[in-house]
């Protein structure tokens, strides 16, 4: 690495560090302003409260990294120009790619700590917000974190329906299970019980009742009326069933554009429902390659800021820091506008979430390559 290099390095991140101490101390009076009712209604304690900030803490980082990154490389170029650094480094023979190595290299680094934090860090961090939330006082019916279910959902692949008046999905117990399912042959088959319970990974039916059709056209006869009946063709874990929970009620789904949804749920869900509705697997490709497009927010922003920070002039420092915000909010109204669009048909799912990113990093290329 050249001297020149470490020195871009070293004045691009103690602006970044500053930046992300900044946002921590305007987040963190923000946080515990906002959390305050809900500190109190959890009856959290001190020790709690803490924990809670910091389980808080994946989503900030993914929320503010982009911002953060073109802030800093705003910011410190501008201060290269004003004094002229940088076109000595070009005078000296460095070209304007290899003198802007250093920033390729930290949008790398950031979009790779984005996608592991959006992946890893924040489903895990917001299942350990409910686990806090609920020591003191239980959880309410919120659909992120209840563990009790009243509705039923389909198994499209298997070609199943299960419904429940009730489903607790830490006890692995429902209360008047009825499922219905399709035999390859075309017949079906019906099984209603007063209550379930799966041990040793089958599912287990109590005071049962069986309905088979005797043919593809034919009415339902009951076949079995039993007090326990074990039926290991039913192969739903119940992580496939929270699954299939979350994923049941569409129309939900599509009201939010948000890629809101881990990439192992949304693949695993793709993959194993290959027959769902257009509109409905149009939806999910959106989230799916919104997630997926997410992360590299951050190396986009090292091309736009590179045009707007290398032209040379004595300008205010504070240039960078209102370029920052014009251009995140041209990016996230261009990024909503986009995923609705791809949420509601006139988008292709897939251009729909990478659209913002081809046009503010085909901007950047351009602008850049016009630079002198």
């Amino acid at each position: 690495m050249r001297l020149h290099d470490r020195y871009l390095f070293r004045e691009l991140l103690t602006p970044l560090a500053v930046c992300l101490g900044g946002f921590l101390v305007f987040w963190l009076s923000f946080f515990f302003f906002k959390q305050l009712e809900t500190i109190q209604e959890k009856k959290l304690t001190v020790f709690d409260t803490a924990e809670y900030c910091v389980a808080s803490l994946p989503g900030f980082f993914v929320l503010v990294l982009p911002i953060l990154l073109l802030l800093a490389l705003l910011y410190a170029l501008t201060h290269h120009a004003r004094h002229n650094e940088i076109t000595a480094l070009r005078a000296a023979g460095v070209g304007l790619w290899r003198l802007c190595a250093p920033y390729f290299i930290v949008g790398l680094v950031a979009t790779g700590i984005y996608f592991v934090l959006n992946e890893i860090a924040v489903p895990r961090a917001d299942r350990w917000v409910d686990e806090i939330l609920s020591r003191h006082v239980k959880q309410g019916n919120d659909a992120k974190s209840k563990t009790r279910f009243t509705k039923g959902f389909p198994n499209p692949r298997a070609h199943r329906v299960w419904q429940f008046e009730e489903y607790d999905a830490v006890t692995l117990r429902m209360t008047n299970p009825k499922v219905t399912w399709i035999l390859p042959d075309g017949s079906w088959r019906f099984l209603q019980a007063e209550r379930a319970v799966r041990t040793n990974g089958v599912w287990t039916f109590f005071n049962a009742l069986l309905f088979k059709q005797a043919g593809p056209h034919g009415d339902p006869v009951p076949t079995a009326s039993t007090n326990v009946l074990a039926v290991p063709e039913l192969d739903e874990t119940p992580e496939k069933i929270l699954l299939l929970l979350k994923f049941s009620d569409t129309q939900t789904l599509r009201g939010s554009s948000e890629p809101d949804i881990p990439l192992a749920e949304l693949w695993e869900y793709l993959r194993n429902n290959p027959g769902l509705r257009a509109e409905d697997a149009q939806a999910l490709q959106t989230k799916l390659h919104g997630r997926l497009a997410a992360p590299w927010t951050c190396f986009v922003v090292v091309l736009v800021a590179i045009p707007f920070g290398v032209q040379s002039g004595r300008r205010n420092l504070f240039f960078g820091v209102a370029g920052s915000i014009f251009i995140c909010l041209t990016y996230i109204v261009l990024q909503k506008v986009s995923l609705a669009f791809g949420m509601h048909g006139p988008l292709p799912g897939w251009l729909a979430a990478w659209l913002p990113n081809f046009i503010f990093a085909g901007l950047g290329l351009g602008l850049t390559l016009r630079t002198r």
